[in-house]
């Protein structure tokens, strides 16, 4: 489990076929003071596990599904990418539970500068809009981030300028692919709902609250 507050921006430094998938190699400095190999990192909002740490470089190994269904099948030598080491009982929760299971990917529509702050505007799957609320959480590239407002499968992010000049944000630009992670609690809602009334959570509405007692 992660806080979706990343800790530093990491850089690719190689990339290796292995069967169906890759062999990842990132630099990175503060998360290497107590990473050991077998720890889980997330590396954009993906959860994997190190393999291998070779001085300032740590090594994970992504396979086949991993690199369909996130953009780490898009790094190439020099790509950024926000690493955050995974969360202990001790530590502060300044984000949102993020698990590092990617639910889909999202692109970047457009970015706009609104003081001292900046608007994302990310289109998401509009399958993954049931989870979406006004002032919910989201885990954006393994960022946990606050949904400002939604149209239609559109999403708008407000960061401040320490979380941009902190991240990835930095080099986003109209089109670039970001993985996205919708909240634990929704799913889990989802999941109880669909158990109890046996059907979809699609069909609930007030006449089956009422009926369950609420």
């Amino acid at each position: 489990m992660f806080t979706g507050i990343v800790e530093e921006v990491g850089e690719t430094i190689g990339i290796q076929p292995i069967g169906n998938g890759k062999k990842i190699g990132i630099k990175a400095k503060r998360i290497l003071d107590d990473l050991k190999v077998e720890d889980s990192v997330s590396i954009n909002g993906a959860c994997q596990t190190v393999i291998k740490i070779d001085g300032n470089n740590f090594w994970v190994e992504a396979v086949g599904d991993t690199l369909k269904k996130t953009t780490l099948g898009k790094l190439v030598n020099g790509s950024k990418a926000n690493l955050e080491r995974a969360l202990t009982l001790n530590t502060r929760l300044g984000g949102h539970l993020v698990s590092g299971h990617v639910n889909g990917m999202g692109d970047v529509l457009r970015i706009a500068p609104k003081g001292d702050n900046w608007f994302y505007h990310i289109k998401i799957d509009p399958q993954l809009m049931k989870y979406c609320i006004n002032e919910g959480s989201i885990a954006v590239d393994g960022v946990s981030l606050t949904i400002a407002e939604i149209t239609g499968n559109e999403l708008r992010i407000s960061l401040i300028s320490h979380t941009k000049n902190n991240t990835i944000f930095q080099y986003y630009k109209t089109g670039t692919k970001v993985n996205i992670e919708v909240d634990l609690i929704a799913k889990y809602l989802e999941s109880l709902i669909e158990s109890k009334s046996g059907e979809s959570s699609q069909g609930l509405d007030m006449k089956l609250l009422d009926k369950w007692g609420y």
